[in-house]
């Protein structure tokens, strides 16, 4: 479990983001939080194995498929689709590896910190950064 410190120090400290499951449709939230991210500072790389390219970046079929480097990973998939999507993250270059809100799954996250990833779960990044940075979310 992380605090609203750890948080804070976490998005102050990361500048790109890897969004799995980054989606095309602005109605979706896998769309407006890596927009809100984006807006706020943030390169954005979206991985989605159906697009070539969302918010103005290219898009990758997978982590691995990755060649920039990033800070966090952020995860817009099923909770029972999160194993081999940490699995994928361990090994790159990212320190944090962040489920959004109704996204769990502890074995993955027990696998990342034995990897000296940390991990935040069931949070919204876009809903956290709002509210640590006094920031308006987008509706």
């Amino acid at each position: 479990m992380v605090d609203d410190r750890e948080i804070r120090d976490i998005l102050a400290g990361i500048k790109t983001i890897a969004v799995v499951g980054c989606s095309k449709d602005p109605a979706k939230d896998a769309h407006r939080v890596p927009k809100y991210m984006q807006m706020n500072g943030y390169r954005i790389i979206p991985v989605n194995p159906t697009a070539t390219e969302i918010l103005g970046e290219k898009a990758y079929p997978s982590l691995d498929a990755v060649p920039i480097p990033y800070d966090a990973v952020d995860i817009f998939r099923p909770s029972a689709d999160v194993p081999p999507i940490v699995e994928q993250a361990i090994p790159g270059p990212a320190k944090v590896i962040w489920m959004q809100l109704g996204i769990r799954n502890e074995d993955a996250a027990k696998k990342a910190r034995a990897a000296s990833k940390t991990v935040v779960q069931d949070h919204c990044m876009m809903r956290d950064h709002a509210r640590l940075f006094g920031r308006k979310i987008l509706e």
